[in-house]
């Protein structure tokens, strides 16, 4: 149903809503289909910690607002996902932390990146960085090695939500700190990052921004931040039956 058709009262009236966002970015050509199986991976993750924010995921948030505070050159990298579900609150993030916003796809195509920064400026941006063909970083052999030479090339902390393991990978290989977001404490994304937060895209980011906005950390707090903990946290919280929701998800 049309997201405005959603009443407020549905059981699932944010999950709705979230999919229909999905669904228009196929439509605008921001998001690629590949893109939805993913966000239905992801959903099913939220549903084992009950659709809230916990406790690991907000200490991965203070740290990833500590690492851009002190980042000499952050970036945020945007894939058609990530724009199609949060483009203003990627593009509020970007401009508490001083980052620059890159555009990344897996599935290459140039009508979908400039799709992706047209939403990002539709948003506010002032700036999106697109890949170029001229630069890339090492360890990785697709598409998503083209990185902007003012941008992820020279990043110290990049900051990739919903991210590709193998490019997550190489990042961290090319000498990056990276923050990225993803519900699954399984994945190679997550296990790889230095810092992951195991929450919903849509709900953690508002917190980030505004975390970032308040962040008075020093930068030496960011040393003592377990990231394999937080990790083993998440996981716990998934596999334990107090984090479960109390019946199965209605209005599917």
């Amino acid at each position: 149903m049309p997201a405005s058709d959603v009443p407020a009262s549905h059981p699932r009236y944010l999950s709705l809503l979230t999919r229909e966002r999905i669904v228009a970015g196929v439509e605008r050509g921001v998001t690629s289909l590949h893109g939805l199986i993913a966000h239905g991976r992801g959903e099913a993750f939220d549903y084992l910690i009950g659709e809230r924010t916990h406790p690991f995921a907000t200490g991965a948030i203070a740290a990833a607002a500590a690492a851009l505070k002190r980042a000499r050159h952050p970036v945020i990298s945007v894939n058609g996902n990530a724009c199609a579900l949060a483009a203003a609150d990627l593009m509020a993030l970007a401009e508490a932390a001083g980052a620059r916003l890159e555009v990344n796809i897996f599935h290459s195509s140039p009508a979908r990146e400039l799709a992706i920064r047209m939403m990002l400026l539709e948003a506010g941006a002032r700036d999106v960085l697109m890949p170029s063909q001229t630069h890339a970083i090492q360890h990785i052999d697709h598409n998503r090695k083209w990185v902007h030479p003012e941008g992820i090339l020279i990043a110290d902390v990049v900051c990739v939500p919903l991210e590709d393991g193998d490019r997550c990978e190489a990042l961290v290989k090319n000498g990056k700190t990276v923050i990225t977001i993803d519900l699954n404490p399984l994945s190679r994304t997550a296990r790889t990052a230095q810092i992951t937060i195991v929450d919903n895209l849509t709900r953690c980011l508002p917190l980030l921004v505004q975390a970032v906005r308040e962040c008075t950390s020093p930068p030496e707090s960011l040393n003592a931040w377990d990231n394999a903990a937080a990790l083993a946290a998440a996981e716990a919280a998934m596999r334990g039956p107090q984090a479960a929701h109390s019946s199965p998800p209605s209005g599917q």
